[in-house]
């Protein structure tokens, strides 16, 4: 069985919009003046141990416009490791599975194999399906010392309880905070 890892950005209000330059937010790029070796470190030996990642449409479009162009051994192992994205639409490439249907029925088949972690970047609508269906193992939290009033938020409106163990806790000189939790799965 399969671990499924969420691993987000999120500023100290809440927000996971934009942190790289996206263009969706006015305060887009808050994560860049914070992001330090130590932080990116982490990031890599993440995506090394990973063995898949599964993305929403709008991270998937964003990272494969990204990261083929990119070289390094951060690049070589994001571009080289497969993808599942959940999307209707055709036209996927860079080494990328479509996932359409029944999601959490797709994803619990994905989890069911074997292998290394499967790894959830952004994509902040799917993830809060896979927590309304159970199918969060962990959660990384990189919070950032910065609040930018409103965007996409990791967990929205709707009023479904996700229960969570903190495992981990680091500050990194930039003052963000590395949150990991191990979600507590209902009974029965």
């Amino acid at each position: 069985m399969r671990t499924l890892i969420v691993s987000e950005f999120v500023t100290l209000d809440g927000v996971v919009e934009a942190p790289g330059g996206e263009p969706t937010h006015p305060h887009t790029g808050w994560a860049g003046p914070h992001v330090s070796g130590e932080l990116f470190q982490y990031k890599l030996e993440e995506v090394l141990d990973a063995g898949s990642l599964l993305l929403g449409r709008t991270t998937y479009e964003s990272f494969a416009g990204a990261w083929p162009a990119r070289e390094g051994e951060f690049a070589d192992r994001i571009n080289g490791m497969p993808k599942h994205v959940v999307t209707s639409r055709p036209g996927l490439r860079w080494q990328a599975t479509a996932i359409g249907g029944d999601v959490p029925a797709a994803v619990r088949e994905i989890k069911a194999g074997d292998g290394d972690p499967v790894l959830v970047n952004g994509s902040a609508t799917l993830v809060r399906t896979l927590l309304a269906h159970d199918l969060v193992d962990e959660l990384r939290l990189m919070v950032f010392p910065v609040a930018v009033g409103g965007g996409l938020r990791l967990f929205g409106e709707e009023r479904h309880r996700t229960d969570v163990e903190l495992t981990e806790l680091t500050r990194y000189p930039s003052g963000v905070t590395l949150q990991v939790y191990r979600v507590v799965l209902p009974e029965g």
